[in-house]
């Protein structure tokens, strides 16, 4: 079956309308598009627990600085929407983004209506060096979730920050529908799946080994119950290439974002760093 590709708001809410007098289960999946094998997954869980599937191809400028890869991130929507067809996939939405913040509007919140998500989980890891980039996460976000009206969205766990922010907006919000994490999924060399790998040179991809290999150190250690964060820092810095720029590597307790020295069940080790001019980010959840 061949997916519906609409660039309209008001086409998307057409199908919506009809699914809902159905009482059809709508899942959504949120994507910049360039799809890999990681998306593939999301879309096969979203197929496996909904009647229709609804997958997003929007690259949102408000959600990257004014020195970030906007202009240039990868935009394949004719291999997306193939993609999409072979998983059967119901609708693929690639709106422009005059369509979804209008036409003549300053993509900033001195003019338009962000969401803002809490000062304590946006100042921190990749909140840091991308001041706003969460608010134009969860603004998109909320759009997405008001026009598609989804029962269930699907979000990869390598965005781990933006996955547990999305989370805690669905709560706070009252928003009526179940956020499912989804686990991330990596090239058989260990390197976690992400439309940037497209930046990287030869080179570059074989020092970017070294992010997961230094997680899986930090597993290893934990599972051999070594808890203390310093040492398990230490172990993992002494894998990382040195050609990397370490932006962060952090342990927090991923049911409340607080930074934690000791390691217990459901922490999350994650890391950020830049190769050239690629940043890339990669976790691993212990316990």
């Amino acid at each position: 079956m061949s997916a519906i590709l609409l660039n309209h708001i008001n086409d998307v809410k057409t199908y919506i309308y009809k699914w809902k007098n159905e009482n059809l289960k709508i899942g959504l999946v949120p994507t910049m598009g360039a799809l890999h094998s990681g998306h593939v997954s999301l879309i096969k869980k979203a197929k496996s627990m909904c009647d229709k599937v609804v997958v997003s191809v929007f690259v949102n400028p408000v959600q990257f600085g004014p020195n970030e890869d906007y202009d240039k991130y990868p935009r394949t929507i004719e291999k997306d929407k193939m993609l999409c067809d072979e998983l059967d996939a119901d609708i693929v939405f690639a709106p422009s983004a005059n369509e979804m913040y209008g036409e003549n509007v300053k993509l900033s919140n001195t003019d338009l209506t962000f969401v803002c998500p809490p000062y304590n989980y946006i100042d921190c890891m990749c909140g840091k060096s991308r001041p706003g980039h969460f608010d134009g996460v969860a603004t998109v976000v909320t759009k997405l979730f008001n026009i598609v009206q989804p029962d269930y969205a699907f979000f990869g766990q390598k965005d781990a920050q933006q996955l547990y922010i999305i989370k805690k907006m669905v709560k706070d919000l009252n928003m009526n529908l179940e956020i499912v994490p989804c686990p991330i999924v990596r090239e058989s060399d260990g390197l976690a799946l992400s439309s940037r790998n497209a930046y990287l040179s030869a080179d570059e991809r074989q020092c970017a080994l070294s992010i997961s290999k230094a997680l899986f150190e930090i597993e290893r250690l934990y599972n051999q119950k070594i808890t203390d964060a310093n040492i398990l820092f230490d172990s993992a810095l002494a894998i990382l290439n040195k050609n990397l720029e370490l932006e962060y590597l952090e342990f927090r307790n991923f049911d409340t974002f607080e930074k934690v020295d000791k390691i217990c069940k459901n922490t999350l080790a994650a890391i950020a760093v830049k190769i050239g001019k690629t940043r890339l980010i990669d976790n691993i959840i212990l316990g």
